[in-house]
C-alpha cells in the first residue's frame, strides 16, 4: 500500500465517524450546538435533521469516490474519479472555511481539524493516487 492508499483509508474512517454524528444528529442527539452554525442548540428540528441526513449520505459519496480513485473499491469508475475527487478536494476546503468561521467554538475546535484531515487526505489521493 501506497500513500495515497493509507490517505484514503484514513478519510474513509474519518468519514464514517462524521456521518455516525450526522445520523445521531437526525435521530435527535442533542449536539446541535456543535453543528451547523450552533444556532440549534440541543435537538435539530425537523428541517435541521433532513440536513443532517443529506450531509451524511454527500459524505458517504465522497468517501467512495476517494477510495475508488485510490484504486481501493470501485475499479470500473476510475475514469470518473479522476475529475469527482476534485469535487471532494473543493467540498472539504469549504468545510475547513465553513467550521473555521463558525460562531460555536465547540464546532470550531471539533470540526476545523476533522476537515482538515479530510482536506489533506483528500488532496493527497487526488494528486498522488493512479
Amino acid at each position: 500500500m501506497d500513500l495515497a492508499d493509507w490517505a484514503a483509508l484514513l478519510f474513509a474512517t474519518v468519514v464514517a465517524g462524521v456521518i455516525a454524528f450526522q445520523i445521531a444528529l437526525a435521530l435527535g442527539a442533542p449536539w446541535g450546538s456543535y453543528a451547523m452554525g450552533g444556532g440549534s442548540p440541543g435537538r435539530f428540528p425537523a428541517g435541521l435533521r433532513a440536513a443532517a441526513v443529506v450531509q451524511a449520505a454527500l459524505l458517504a459519496v465522497s468517501s467512495v469516490v476517494v477510495l475508488s480513485r485510490a484504486g481501493l473499491v470501485l475499479p470500473a469508475s476510475s475514469d470518473a474519479s479522476r475529475w469527482l475527487i476534485w469535487f471532494v478536494v473543493a467540498i472539504s476546503l469549504v468545510a475547513v472555511l465553513l467550521n473555521g468561521i463558525s460562531r460555536s467554538s465547540a464546532e470550531r475546535r471539533i470540526w476545523v481539524p476533522v476537515a482538515v484531515v479530510m482536506l489533506g487526505c483528500s488532496l493527497l489521493v487526488a494528486t498522488m493516487a493512479g
